[in-house]
């Protein structure tokens, strides 16, 4: 059973950075493509990023251009680097790995790593 673990979320003003992180147990991201999902309250979870087992990455309107989505397949490990940060972007914020439709990932969810963004 995979396990996805999210970091290094927590509380930033309106026009910081902060990098996630996403460790999984296995080595799951060499051969499905990495989703970044956030959530904010009494919303439905959305699809914020993603990067492909072989590197191409696309991202949501309203984050294009201020994030950016990496992994490391040796370390097992995802990253999404947000930066110009908005009120907006204030949810858990998750991952998981897919092969087929983003809305029906491969992989039991993990906790999710908090950003709050203070204006």
């Amino acid at each position: 059973q995979v396990q996805l673990l999210e970091s290094g979320g927590g509380l930033v003003q309106a026009g910081g950075s902060v990098r996630l992180s996403c460790a999984a147990s296995g080595f799951i991201f060499r051969f499905t493509t990495m989703g970044w999902y956030r959530q904010a309250p009494g919303q439905q979870r959305e699809l914020v990023a993603t990067i492909t087992s072989g590197g191409t990455t696309t991202y949501a309107d309203s984050v294009k251009g201020r994030f950016t989505t990496s992994k490391d397949n040796a370390k097992n490990t995802g990253y999404l680097q947000m930066n110009s940060l908005k009120p907006e972007d204030t949810a858990v914020y998750y991952c998981n790995g897919f092969r087929g439709r983003w809305d029906q990932p491969d992989y039991a969810w993990g906790q999710g790593t908090q950003v709050t963004v203070s204006s």
